[in-house]
């Protein structure tokens, strides 16, 4: 296949800062999508270079090109068979060793490289010296520092990309590793083989298909056994003696010796007056080993993550409370205002107790939000989360799962506040199909940053004493649940062998305020921007499914005569009393349309099977709505009560509402948060567990398997609970 002189495609391990230099490299002027059939990310660009547009290809984020994962394979197709003219390869300069080991796979695929070192900056930071000039002699390879996130050296690294691909036309003399007697041996023999039947060689170097055969590479030996099944049996047990010998003779199997091999010749690369490290760094490197000795413990390890997790909730909220009140204060009073300039019953109804009662409800968390995202930025951005994945492989793959896992659950809202949406993308990391679809319908389980507001509410009002001990609580049973259907998933319908886990821990790092600022505030306007937008359309939706059609002019009629002959009878009540009983009634009216509205008719004749978990209609319907998106159950309660009151001259935060309302006591909110944590996953979400599956049904599995899970436990909770609950304490005024 002809190169393509004008595409570059930029490769690297995940965390490299590959992304960060594709982003800086083509700004706005970026495509993003799926590979064709396939559920992996692909991200296209154009730069602009000395006058001429450069096509860039941000290909999956992969440690290596052997055909584990589903990047890993995307990655290597791509080289191959798009070939782009060059690849830019984006190395962690701080772990040099292990990030050449892409580097060296690409070689022996005889693709044009330019080696772009980044993180220079932190490379210099941990005492490296990095000769680039000899490593560039040793390695054949044009070699530039670069700081991704600053913009440094990048251009650098387009330009001689860009003038490589044009020399070489996208090929170059692959790299020829020895791999040791036994399978140089083979090669020897596989190679002549393959070039003689032109097996794959439109696509890839002969020796190297060959040297695929050997490491038992199942996407190409597929390949192989289409394209030519007499050479393909041919190499097959050419491939099967080898690996007879070897296991007979040195114990081990070919795939191990080349990666052994692989990293020699990395190692023999960098001892070679490439790299060389200060003694002092040394001795840092040796405290955070001894640091980690604790954190990753084997007992104290957990128990520390458990305290910080705890931790973050007691900040979270004695430091939140007091700009919660603001934001309750604020819009109490931005709906009492726009309430006294609107004239129309109607209008007036939309925008205050639909609109700023449904989505303030929701904005009024806001400042806990903004201070569980800081702390959870600070927590990534120091290296810990990679201690916390670390350890809780040990646990992981007791319940069948493998210790990538954790990623996709921490990133779902594992530590609080994240989004299943990304964390069911996150899984693609993932090699095994069994333990990545368990990983999947797992992870919303999480208490993800739909879900805290719910949480913040019912726990503010009925367990104030010790609001962070449930909230930590909930997330923690958010974990075990998601572990216990894990097992359950991989001892029933997915079954499988688990697979084992590698991972590489980065350095401890002082989080740069900045980049935590910038990661808090991009999370927060995720939040906001969803309530401006999903969460404003499904509380207008709702409000007209409560609003509408009204009490029938028959019972509107009767309820007013009602009131008047209440009205006759008041003689000796003080002024105040008749106020209030005024009230009452109008409030009476009021609760009485809504129960006759859409909603209420709905909720209603859901309420026989919900009534068991102490859930009324109002709530019911709260609950169909939050399938949409997890925060609409605050703005539907916010809206329900808001209608439910005809008196709006004095409107009181949700908060206050539900505190004063008889109906809530702690044995329902608890069932109603044991809900809300396990049921149905958002719209979005399941539209993604669908994609990422490939199959309709577990969409339907989530479904319908979490909200049966989530009300047999809620009802379980409720009726246990009940009756030694008692509802919330009044507050002075409300007395």
């Amino acid at each position: 296949m002809t190169s393509q002189t004008n595409k570059i495609a930029i490769a690297g391990n995940p965390n490299s800062g590959k992304t960060t230099a594709f982003n800086r490299y083509t700004g706005a002027r970026q495509h993003v999508g799926n590979y064709p059939g396939i559920t992996v990310e692909k991200k296209d660009g154009v730069a602009r270079v000395d006058g001429k547009d450069v096509v860039l290809v941000d290909l999956p984020g992969t440690y290596s090109l052997t055909a584990y994962s589903m990047e890993e394979v995307v990655a290597r197709r791509v080289l191959a068979e798009e070939r782009p003219g060059a690849v830019i390869d984006v190395i962690n300069a701080g772990v040099l060793d292990r990030n050449l080991y892409l580097s060296v796979q690409m070689m022996e695929m005889g693709i044009p490289l330019v080696l772009t070192l980044n993180m220079m900056d932190e490379a210099r930071a941990m005492g490296l010296d990095i000769n680039l000039e000899r490593l560039s002699e040793l390695t054949g390879l044009q070699c530039f520092p670069a700081v991704a996130r600053k913009g440094e050296g990048l251009d650098d690294s387009l330009r001689a990309a860009l003038k490589l691909s044009e020399e070489t036309n996208g090929r170059v003399k692959p790299l020829e590793i020895s791999y040791g007697s036994d399978l140089d041996v083979a090669l020897l023999k596989m190679t002549p083989v393959v070039e003689e039947a032109g097996l794959l060689t439109d696509h890839y170097p002969a020796r190297w298909t060959a040297l695929k055969y050997l490491e038992g590479d199942k996407d190409i030996i597929e390949r192989g056994k289409r394209a030519n099944p007499d050479v393909h049996g041919k190499l097959v047990a050419m491939a099967a003696g080898v690996a007879k010998h070897m296991k007979e003779t040195l114990n081990t199997h070919p795939e191990a010796m080349i990666a052994d091999y692989r990293y020699g010749w990395i190692s023999s690369v960098l001892k070679n007056g490439v790299l060389e490290q200060r003694d002092d760094v040394l001795e840092r490197a040796a405290k955070s080993d001894k640091v980690d000795e604790i954190l990753t413990h084997r007992f104290l390890g957990p128990i520390i993550l458990i305290a910080v997790l705890y931790l973050m909730y007691v900040i979270t909220i004695e430091v939140g409370n007091i700009p919660l009140g603001w934001t309750e204060t604020f819009f109490e009073w931005l709906e009492e205002s726009i309430g006294g300039l609107i004239t129309s019953e109607g209008l007036n109804s939309l925008v205050t107790k639909g609109i700023i009662a449904g989505v303030g409800g929701v904005l009024g968390f806001v400042p806990l939000i903004v201070i569980m995202f800081f702390l959870i930025a600070l927590l990534e951005d120091s290296g810990y989360m990679a201690r916390v994945a670390y350890m809780m492989d040990r646990i992981f793959r007791i319940f069948g799962l493998h210790g990538a896992s954790i990623m996709p659950f921490i990133i779902s809202g594992g530590i609080a506040g994240g989004c299943a949406v990304p964390g069911v993308m996150a899984t693609r990391t993932l090699r095994s199909p069994r333990e990545r679809l368990a990983t999947i319908l797992t992870a919303p389980f999480m208490v993800c940053g739909a879900k805290i507001p719910v949480f913040l509410l019912f726990t503010a009002v009925f367990f104030p004493e010790n609001q962070a001990l449930y909230m930590f609580s909930f997330t923690l049973l958010g974990w075990f649940f998601a572990l216990i259907v894990a097992r359950i998933l991989r001892s029933t319908l997915i079954r499988g062998k688990a697979t084992p886990f590698v991972m590489e821990l980065p350095p401890y790092r002082w989080p740069v305020m900045t980049g935590v600022l910038l990661h808090t505030w991009e999370r927060t306007w995720q939040y906001i921007k969803k309530a401006g937008t999903v969460i404003l359309g499904i509380s207008i939706l709702l409000w007209a499914l409560m609003a509408y059609p009204g009490l029938p002019e028959e019972r509107h009629e009767n309820m007013d005569a009602q009131m008047a002959l209440l009205g006759e009878n008041r003689a000796g009540l003080s002024e105040e009393t008749s106020e209030l009983v005024n009230s009452v009634l109008a409030n009476e009216q009021s609760a009485e349309a809504l129960r006759h509205s859409y909603a209420g008719r709905l909720g209603t004749m859901i309420e026989p099977v919900t009534g068991p978990a102490g859930f009324n209609w109002q709530t019911t319907i709260a609950l169909i709505g939050g399938i949409a998106a997890k925060e609409v159950v605050i703005s539907t309660l916010s809206t329900a009560y808001a209608l439910g009151e005809e008196d709006t001259d004095d409107p009181k935060s949700l908060r206050e509402r539900i505190r004063s309302d008889p109906s809530w006591t702690s044995a329902n909110s608890l069932s109603l948060l044991v809900f809300t944590l396990l049921y149905s996953p958002c719209f979005v979400t399941l539209v993604i567990i669908k994609r990422e599956s490939g199959k309709w049904r577990w969409l339907f599995f989530s479904l319908f398997f979490n909200l049966a899970l989530a009300l047999a436990l809620a009802v379980l909770t409720y009726q246990l609970l009940a009756p030694g609950f008692p509802a919330p304490p009044l507050s002075a005024a409300e007395t």
